[in-house]
């Protein structure tokens, strides 16, 4: 199978996956507004503001409810995979009703669950509650996603994705430094309590500024088997696999450092939990900046292949240098080496998480819903697996975090080159050779 470049110009060496939904393709030339982009990144922003604002709080939950630091890591861990198997059935549901009433639904539902987590009594309410509200607000991250294929293609995709990690980056920012703030005035019940309202606010304005952007002309009519069939024929697509396993990986590595920092930093390091909010902010800022060098000075110019194989490249780098300081080759460090390795990890997913879902996507116009589903469902499925692990040694060791960090940059590398195979690609998306594509 001869792999196809992302321009719209390069149909006819598109696999017969794309080209049966070629003709699905946005054909408007509108322009998306500032309030509508804004909600998109609030959509994607779900997930980081529902982690990442409560991990300052996980000592504190721990002691508060007299649980090992396990069984607290676990309300992470559930939350995550809530997000992987909502997406499955939110994303198929919103190829065969549109976009509007699936996400509203699972957004209702999100800010009850999130309600109910403030008054968890004890570990098992709280793990039980953070399952819900990650089934729940796996609406917003597979649908945002979904509307963005409606509405773009080609370099236009891209760099749409790169705005949006502008959008959604601000909150991994903002979210553990409002967090310790929170920690600040009150205790971790009230981390959930602004959840709910941001949840609130968030689902008031999809109601309000988002519009249907999938019409009824290019919606599925089949149930379930079709649903099936249509996912199959995806995961049949090598390169649509191969960007999933990519994403899949280099999120996982993501998700190794979110569970174990807060641990890393504050147990290991003995750092407080304004100071880890204000290391994790600093990474934050990190990944927003190289995302919008990528979308502003890359896309276009550079193919997107080389923007994601040089991505993979710095977090297996980092990933190593965080082994070896871990496991003592250095002697002992400190706080600051670890801390460079960590931000120099997180920011290259600002190059690796916009291309791999538009050279994802770019392949599926006919089947968005589904086709963010596979691509939500295995990143957060991965990341899940990755949460526990980085705790298999205690709390007092870094290395687990770097092994899996590293396990899982080099499984990345070898999905890019074994299954996307770009050195096979032909008229790879850059300036010359791509067009701008929709715009809504």
């Amino acid at each position: 199978m001869t792999d196809p470049g992302p321009s719209t110009a390069e149909t006819k060496d598109l696999p017969p996956i794309a080209e049966r939904g070629a003709a699905a393709a946005p054909a408007a030339s509108r322009r998306t507004s500032l309030l509508v982009t804004f909600v998109l990144g609030g959509l994607t922003a779900v997930p980081p503001l529902s982690m990442d604002m409560y991990l300052p709080a996980l000592p504190q939950v721990t002691a508060a409810l007299h649980s090992p630091a396990a069984t607290v890591q676990l309300t992470l861990t559930t939350c995550l995979a809530g997000m992987a198997l909502g997406q499955m059935i939110v994303g198929p549901m919103s190829d065969k009703w549109g976009r509007r009433r699936p996400l509203l639904a699972g957004m209702v539902i999100y800010i009850l669950a999130t309600a109910l987590c403030a008054v968890a009594t004890n570990a098992e309410l709280l793990i039980a509650f953070r399952l819900l509200q990650g089934l729940a607000g796996a609406a917003g991250i597979v649908i945002a996603r979904a509307v963005v294929r409606d509405l773009y293609d080609g370099v236009a995709m891209a760099r749409f994705f790169s705005t949006l990690m502008l959008i959604s980056g601000v909150a991994p920012v903002v979210a553990p430094v409002i967090g310790g703030q929170i920690l600040q005035v009150t205790d971790w019940r009230g981390v959930f309590v602004v959840l709910t309202v941001v949840g609130i606010l968030l689902t008031l304005l999809v109601w309000r500024k988002l519009d249907e952007t999938l019409p009824p002309a290019r919606r599925h009519p089949g149930g379930l088997g079709q649903t099936l069939r249509t996912m199959r024929d995806l995961l049949a697509d090598r390169a649509f696999s191969g960007y999933l396993l990519v994403g899949a990986f280099a999120f996982a590595a993501l998700f190794a450092y979110i569970s174990a920092s807060p641990f890393v930093v504050q147990e290991i390091y003995g750092a407080s939990p304004q100071t880890f909010s204000l290391l994790f902010g600093v990474n934050s800022v990190g990944l927003v900046l190289v995302g919008q060098i990528n979308g502003k000075v890359l896309v276009g110019r550079v193919s997107l292949d080389k923007v994601l194989g040089t991505g993979l490249v710095l977090i297996a780098v980092a990933a190593t240098g965080l082994l070896l300081m871990s496991s003592g080759v250095f002697g002992a460090v400190g706080l600051v080496p670890m801390a460079a390795g960590l931000f120099v990890l997180m920011a290259s997913m600002g190059l690796v998480m916009p291309s791999t879902n538009t050279q994802a996507l770019l392949r599926t116009p006919h089947a968005a819903g589904s086709a963010s589903a596979l691509l939500g469902t295995s990143t957060f499925l991965l990341g899940s697996v990755a949460s526990p692990l980085v705790g298999i040694a205690g709390e007092r060791t870094a290395v687990p975090m770097a092994v899996v960090q590293l396990s899982c940059a080099v499984l990345a590398l070898v999905s890019f080159l074994g299954m996307c195979r770009p050195w096979q690609r032909r008229g790879e998306t850059t300036g010359s050779t791509a067009g701008e594509g929709t715009r809504l």
